[in-house]
Formats: C-alpha cells, structure tokens, sequence
C-alpha cells in the first residue's frame, strides 16, 4: 500500500502562503537555496502522525487538496480567518470518527480541517 509521503502546496505568491500556514497553523518553514524558489514545511514533531511538505510557485493551475489534523475545529476556524483564508463549509461531522471542514488558503486552495471525535475510540 503505497502513503503520502510529501505534499507540495502551488501559490501565486509563495511568502504570502508561507505567513498564512505559519500563522494560522504553526507550521515551521524554511527557504531552500537553490536554483528554484521551494520552501520545506515541517508541520509538527515526528513522534505524532502526519507528513511534511513544501510550499512552492503555482505552475500550471496545479494543486491538491490535503487536510489538516487540529485539536480544534473551531479554533482552527477562528485561526484560518485571522491569518487571512476563508472558511468555504460549515463543520460536518463524519460519524463515528470526526468533523471536517474545508477552508480557502491565500494563495486560493482548498484545503480540509479535520479534527478527531475521541468519544469514537
């Protein structure tokens, strides 16, 4: 069975994108050196699930749609909104598991929130 691994999010204006996920999620990124403009993206300690990625010039209307662990659904909400992105659907439930919503970042992708239902372990 073959699992993400990396993720690449494509933005109009790369910093802009950089604030907007360090701000509203507390993502750490950093500016590679290199020939092309490409900023790797830890989002959290490797002890918990999850993956890193990269945030890097759109090319080619290419994008996709990753979601994101929170601890909170409503704060994550109030968070995405303060950093500049739009909340696109209200919080839905995904019985017996969670809730998820999706957002719109600066750069306008889609993104999801989600956040477990520990009731449901």
């Amino acid at each position: 069975m073959a699992r993400v691994v990396h993720f690449e999010i494509h933005a109009d204006d790369p910093e802009r994108a950089v604030k907007f996920y360090s701000q509203a999620f507390g993502w750490k990124v950093e500016e590679l050196t290199g020939p092309m403009e490409y900023w790797l993206v830890d989002t959290g300690p490797k002890s918990q699930p999850g993956i890193n990625g990269a945030i890097m010039p759109r090319q080619d209307k290419l994008a996709t749609v990753n979601t994101i662990g929170v601890p909170s659904m409503g704060e994550a909400m109030k968070a995405v909104k303060a950093a500049g992105g739009k909340v696109l659907t209200p919080k839905m439930p995904i019985l017996g598991i969670g809730w998820n919503a999706y957002c719109l970042d600066t750069e306008g992708n889609t993104f999801g929130i989600y956040e477990d239902d520990p009731s449901a372990k």
